[in-house]
């Protein structure tokens, strides 16, 4: 029988893929894949077997590696140059001994360092990178151009950077209409399309009901705004205009597609955190990690780890905690370390920096250590087989 769900878990030495049994108990780890290379961020197509990740550093550079072949052989789409290259071409006697060959400058070089998320939208590849720029792709990622109206922005000249620097961490697309889009970027906020990338809306308004108020942190919402360094941002099944996001201080809800944003952090142990998923059937039912804060190790409250599911929205919490360490727990999971399969009961994932994979096949009731001692985990994405 085929394997049911492939986990693609991007670290600070590679990718690496967990393939599940078609009932999600037995687990076979593959890697590290991408010449070891960190990745920051992965996704697949199920049906054409095809895997791309993304990332990179100061040393490598910035690059978008493709799989055509479920993962078996791997191609870098090299997108800007790192020292690795500055020093092959000023030595070549020691890179030809290494077994580096030089090569022309990459199109981006001093432009972007890495890159920090991908997405697929009609037909077409996105990837975000540092510092924040979009970039497209129409022929599955050997060649990207720049996406000049969110360069260009009105704004782009105010955009501060997050502890990460100014990163464009999260693509979300619209699944039946390739025109809209929403990105997160931190420290600048939401901005969404509905034009294809042709124009930008910043979109970090705070819902008029108020619920937030002005707070002495930098991070947090103020005069009317949802604090500017959002996290992460999923979309819901099968309503096109609900998102939610989990920021830097606090979760929020939006039900016009991020025109406003509902505060939802109410019940949750802390405001902040880093991931946040979406159940793909249920447009109600949420998963976040909450953290003790930015300031106070960045690790589950009283280092008990737990994992917060809403039923109602973000109306509601409830901690989920069975199978998960609940002492002595100093773990951080990170904003792309979170995801969930399309199964018809879906599966819940994350991943640690202290190389952890957990999973959850009932909702996030109870939980599996179905990896270990993996690098720091920077993602994890599943991709669900037909």
């Amino acid at each position: 029988m085929p394997d049911a769900v492939t986990l693609l878990a991007g670290t600070t030495k590679g990718l690496f893929l967990l393939r599940a049994d078609p009932a999600r108990q037995r687990w076979t780890l593959s890697g590290p894949h991408c010449d070891g290379w960190s990745v920051n961020h992965a996704i697949g197509d199920a049906e054409t077997g095809r895997l791309w990740a993304g990332g990179g550093g100061e040393w490598s550079g910035a690059g978008v590696w493709r799989s055509e072949d479920g993962g078996a052989t791997w191609t870098l789409s090299k997108l800007a140059d790192g020292q690795m290259d500055t020093w092959a071409r000023d030595d070549p006697d020691t890179a030809r001994m290494l077994g580096v060959t030089p090569a022309d400058p990459a199109p981006f070089s001093g432009q972007i360092n890495a890159i920090w998320s991908l997405g697929q939208s009609g037909g077409r590849l996105f990837a975000g990178a540092k510092p924040a720029t979009l970039l497209s792709s129409d022929n599955g990622g050997q060649t990207w151009t720049a996406v000049e109206a969110l360069s260009n922005h009105p704004s782009a000249a105010d955009w501060q950077p997050g502890a990460a620097g100014l990163t464009l961490h999260t693509i979300v697309a619209h699944p039946e209409d390739a025109g809209r889009m929403w990105l997160g970027i931190s420290a600048a906020g939401v901005f969404a399309t509905e034009d294809g990338g042709q124009s930008w809306d910043r979109r970090n308004r705070l819902s008029n009901a108020g619920a937030a108020c002005d707070h002495p942190h930098p991070a947090a919402p103020r005069d009317g705004q949802t604090g500017h360094c959002v996290h992460n941002m999923v979309r819901a099944p099968g309503a096109a205009d609900v998102l939610y996001q989990q920021n830097h201080h606090g979760v929020f809800r939006s039900r016009d597609g991020g025109r406003s944003w509902d505060d939802i952090t109410d019940g949750l142990p802390s405001t902040f955190g880093f991931p946040i998923a979406v159940d793909p059937h249920n447009a109600n039912r949420i998963w976040v990690l909450p953290l003790n804060g930015d300031a106070q190790g960045r690790y589950p409250p009283d280092a008990a780890a737990a994992i917060w599911r809403s039923d109602t929205g973000g109306d509601s919490w409830q901690a989920c905690r069975t199978g998960l360490p609940q002492a002595g727990c100093y773990f951080t999971v990170l904003r792309q370390a979170m995801a969930v399969d399309r199964l018809p009961k879906p599966g819940v994932y994350f991943g640690t920096n202290s190389g952890s994979i957990f999973a959850s096949t009932d909702g996030g009731d109870s939980w599996d250590e179905i990896a270990r001692h993996l690098p720091t985990v920077l993602c994890v994405e599943t991709v669900t087989h037909p």
